[in-house]
């Protein structure tokens, strides 16, 4: 998985259009190994991601937990205590 798609569900607040737009935009650079389209394939790329959007919100609006919503911040600071650690 890349790294830089981050998990967006069980979040207070929720995840945002933005963060999930970013993510869906991460997967479909991962599956082209294109970060940015040639003129020629510029509207099939943002077509991927904009249907990977909405597929990715109607998950996150779908699914559900009976565990508690996890702090943003608590996961900010674990992750950058473990990168800290990998990089010391």
């Amino acid at each position: 998985m890349c790294r830089n798609i981050k998990p967006l569900f069980n979040f207070d607040p929720p995840a945002t259009e933005e963060e999930i737009h970013d993510a869906a935009l991460q997967f479909v650079r991962k599956l082209s190994g294109a970060t940015k389209p040639s003129k020629r394939n510029e509207a099939a790329f943002e077509q991927a991601v904009h249907a990977i959007a909405r597929c990715a919100h109607e998950l996150l609006g779908s699914l559900e937990t009976s565990q508690p919503p996890r702090d943003r911040d608590e996961v900010a600071a674990k992750a950058r205590a473990r990168t800290a650690m990998r990089f010391a």
